[in-house]
């Protein structure tokens, strides 16, 4: 893995790349936060290895098809790039590569910081719906969540500036519906979630009779969902975070401690979250002769 590994494999691959996600985000901010999300959930499976864009076939239900990946979008974007690619240089950049890349020109149009990718990952051949397990679910207390980033090698650190992910972007209803509706045997709400913005989400995710939801429905993950600042730390301050697994991070000293850094430090959250970025694009990458470099990003060679 090296930064500038494709400099002189396939010296406009970076611009190339770019060019899409920047094509896309004018049409529709909201597909940064998609990308970026991709990349997390390639990632927590097999690792950094494009696995999530490969389709089912009749023999196989790939990741995609996973309950937590049932509302990913951007991945035309990937194909877009790769279908460039390919062109230019066939055969040489990896759909891996391409989904990093994007991540991190995805944080930058929505106001985060540049960092260098290091690259050189090779696409897995394996993609296994019942594998999407791994990804940590909004549901989660915090012990789930340490434990899951800490199985990818990721630390408790990295996990708190990571989360912070989900300043931007959107969450469908029934991702968090349980802390409106149906908390617990005691108590309906989740007592740990403000009043005021129950009473806003129960609006905009409306229950109706029998108790059923509008699956379709989704809400803004942040008052600025498209822009890149630490704004969801202050948040959870105010016990507003969307997520039960938002809201636990002031659940230890700790990681508390940490969350009112970033929420006073914009620009300390940045730069711990790029390097948890770069950190997690590496998690169990394939390198040199493992895997393949897939001609479509989601089928895999013959």
């Amino acid at each position: 893995m090296q930064v500038g590994f494709y400099r002189d494999k396939c010296p406009f691959a970076e611009a190339i790349i770019k060019d899409e996600v920047k094509k896309s985000f004018l049409e529709d901010k909201g597909i940064a936060a998609g990308i970026i999300r991709l990349q997390f959930h390639d990632c927590f499976v097999r690792g950094c290895d494009g696995s999530l864009l490969i389709d089912s076939t009749p023999e196989n239900q790939a990741e995609k098809d996973g309950s937590p990946n049932k509302s990913i979008r951007g991945l035309e974007v990937i194909d877009n790039a790769k279908a460039r690619l390919e062109a230019v240089c066939m055969g040489v950049v990896s759909c891996a590569d391409i989904l990093a890349y994007a991540a991190r020109d995805s944080n930058v149009l929505s106001g985060g910081l540049y960092w260098d990718v290091p690259a050189g990952r090779r696409d897995g051949r394996i993609s296994r719906a019942a594998e999407t397990e791994d990804i940590p679910k909004p549901s989660f207390n915090l012990d789930q969540l340490i434990e899951f980033f800490a199985k990818k090698g990721l630390t408790q650190g990295d996990m708190v500036a990571l989360s912070g992910s989900h300043t931007i972007g959107r969450s469908h209803c029934f991702s968090f519906t349980v802390r409106l509706y149906n908390y617990n045997t005691k108590t309906m709400q989740d007592p740990n979630l403000d009043p005021h913005y129950a009473q806003l989400l129960k609006i905009e995710c409306p229950r109706f009779l029998q108790g059923i939801l509008n699956q379709t429905l989704v809400v803004a993950m942040n008052q600025s969902p498209f822009f890149m600042d630490s704004s969801y730390y202050g948040n959870l301050f105010k016990h507003a975070g969307l997520f039960n697994s938002d809201q636990s991070l002031l659940d230890s000293q700790t990681t508390a401690e940490q969350a009112t850094v970033y929420a006073t430090n914009d620009l300390a959250w940045k730069v711990d979250f790029a390097r948890a970025m770069i950190k997690l694009s590496q998690v169990q990458v394939l390198t040199e002769n493992q895997g393949e470099i897939r001609a479509n990003c989601r089928v895999i060679n013959p």
